[in-house]
């Protein structure tokens, strides 16, 4: 299938390419859909990417370009240092050589001021639509559940082997349970670097699950028996617990504000992007 736009052709193998880029995320997304049903549809939204990359460059390319020649030779510049093999440079910018690559960073500059213009004139989001984002998407803002923790760690690595390990860490416990103070023991025994700031808020869902089943099945005060990790064997102490909770709207305004503008923006770009698709001759070989 050959797309010939306002007369530009544009040949399968650049369809094809689209579709295989998609592919990865959108097969996750689509997973239960129906292998033809699937293939079909990714088939489609490549192709309609492609048009509208196609006419938005066709409309770029005919603004005169105000950028000038040694401002994009000093990007180029830049860019080739931060690669170590210059065909992974070519490679990713699709260039065959330096002219190519200028040519796509001064479309892709112009493409960066059009849209600049387009986003000048929309207006800032009201305290209405705020608010509205607010009540509606409360959830998404909800914070985890965390706990300060500090704990004993003994490492099971190629210094110090399970029974080693496991051996420092109950003499650590029963210091402990003869009445020493768990901050004493733990600046005694820990393999992790200690000061007297060694206690720390874990968010839920940021540490290994192992870890986190013991640190968040304590109360406030506990101090847990010996558990096991992938890291080795532990001893924690929970100092306090703070439940999941939706922050108040004047902590996450601006958030939402950039979120709201996000959106703004995208729709003005999508609304271009459509009125030149609205104007292009479409044609199919």
């Amino acid at each position: 299938m050959t797309l010939i736009i306002n007369g530009e052709k544009v040949e399968d193998s650049v369809v094809r390419k689209e579709v295989e880029r998609l592919r990865p995320d959108y097969e996750k997304v689509f997973a239960n859909m129906g292998s033809k049903e699937r293939e079909a549809q990714l088939l489609d939204w490549s192709r309609e990417n492609v048009i509208e990359r196609i006419v938005l460059e066709q409309e770029v390319r005919n603004i005169e370009s105000s950028i000038p020649k040694n401002h994009l030779e000093a990007i180029l510049g830049r860019l080739k240092r931060e690669y170590e093999n210059p065909e992974k440079l070519y490679e990713e910018f699709d260039a065959e050589n330096d002219d190519k690559l200028i040519e796509i960073l001064d479309l892709r500059l112009k493409t960066e001021q059009k849209f600049n213009e387009l986003y000048k004139d929309l207006p800032k989001p009201a305290q209405a639509e705020i608010e509205n984002f607010y009540e509606e998407n409360k959830e998404q803002f909800r914070t985890a559940e965390q706990v300060r923790v500090a704990h004993i760690v003994k490492y099971v690595d190629w210094r110090k082997d399970e029974a080693t390990a496991h051996n420092a860490i109950k003499q650590a416990q029963e210091e402990i349970k003869n009445g020493n103070l768990f901050e004493l023991v733990l600046e005694k025994y820990t393999d992790d670097p200690y000061d007297e700031e060694s206690s720390c808020y874990i968010t839920k869902g940021e540490n290994v699950e192992e870890f986190e089943d013991v640190i968040f099945s304590l109360d406030a005060g506990e101090v847990s028996d010996i558990f096991r990790t992938r890291y080795g064997f532990h001893i924690a102490k929970v100092y306090e617990k703070k439940p999941g909770a939706i922050p108040p709207l004047k902590e996450i305004k601006s958030r939402i504000e950039n979120e709201l503008t996000s959106r703004k923006r995208q729709a003005a770009v999508n609304e271009f992007i459509d009125q030149l698709k609205g104007k292009a001759k479409i044609e199919e070989l």
